[in-house]
């Protein structure tokens, strides 16, 4: 079993260096550390450059965005895990850890970590030692989801096999493309969530693509499109799976754009996924009144 850790980052030489060395702390020997560096111009690759053979390092001519630059990542990775981690994110020291325990006992499809925010510069460590378990739940598939879930690519680990088998990444669905994937990764095979310790820290700034509620409207809308069109997997038996994931975004990002002011956004958005949302909100009272699947802990 090896990890590959993608690192992807474009014009981030303020972040990247913090991002590599929590990688190689983390990693400690035990997995490929492989650097995207998306056809930086602000001296990027100079600066990655400097690590020599500690990590492998690919740098592309044209600027491709997120989905292209991981999909590039992955092509070159040899292992049997897909570790990805936007430049500007860091992992705690014992991520791969935590990691590594998950799929010694469970061999998921898709390990689901937990994230931090911090503002400024890389914080220490919370705990002065590394953690000794592991909660997680253990789902049988993505779809089977029971509680939230902040999704980010940074906190998505893989199988190879079933990234390569969904063709990674989609490059037009961007900023959306990390609740794409996990949807169409929905039925690949058990996901554990993991509750505690949080494995990654993600930098709040100003250039955080979060911030601009405008951009994940649209290809929210796209998500909804496909899945009219059958594109996302399960079929009609597991409609109400899907209709409860994507309701939940509905229901999120309407809230994002009515308090940002974009109110004929919302309503246009709320128009097309009502039916989505009613889904959700069934599928969340149904999970109240028969309980949410188990927290079980691993140690480490």
């Amino acid at each position: 079993m090896q990890f590959s850790i993608i690192i992807t980052s474009y014009n981030q030489r303020e972040f990247i260096k913090d991002a590599v060395d929590s990688a190689l702390s983390a990693a400690a020997g035990a997995a490929e550390v492989i650097v995207v560096d998306d056809a930086s111009t602000d001296g990027s690759q100079e600066l990655l450059r400097t690590y020599g053979e500690a990590i492998r390092l690919v740098c592309r001519e044209l600027n491709g965005g997120a989905g292209a630059a991981r999909n590039c990542g992955a092509a070159v990775a040899t292992g049997d895990y897909l570790v990805f981690l936007d430049g500007d994110d860091l992992f705690f020291p014992w991520a791969m850890e935590v990691y590594r325990s998950v799929v010694e006992r469970k061999t998921p499809k898709m390990i689901l970590g937990s994230m931090r925010w911090f503002r400024g510069d890389r914080p220490a460590a919370c705990a002065p030692h590394a953690p000794q378990s592991v909660h997680i739940v253990d789902y049988p598939d993505y779809m089977r989801k029971d509680r939230p879930f902040g999704n980010s690519a940074s906190v998505l680990v893989i199988d190879r096999r079933a990234f390569l088998r969904v063709r990674g990444w989609m490059q037009d669905m961007f900023p959306m493309d990390d609740q794409d994937l996990s949807i169409r990764l929905g039925d690949s095979g058990r996901t554990v969530q993991v509750l505690s310790p949080d494995t990654v820290q993600r930098r709040e700034h100003s250039a955080n693509t979060v911030h601009d509620v405008a951009l994940f409207l649209p290809r929210l809308a796209c998500m909804l499109e496909r899945e009219r069109r059958g594109e996302y997997p399960g079929g009609s038996m597991r409609r109400f799976d899907r209709y409860g994931l994507l309701g939940g975004l509905v229901f999120f990002w309407f809230k994002r754009a009515f308090r940002c002011g974009l109110y004929g956004e919302a309503v246009a958005l709320l128009l097309r996924g009502w039916r989505m949302l009613a889904i959700a909100i069934a599928r969340r009272g149904s999970s109240h009144l028969t309980g949410r699947r188990p927290c079980e802990t691993i140690e480490i």
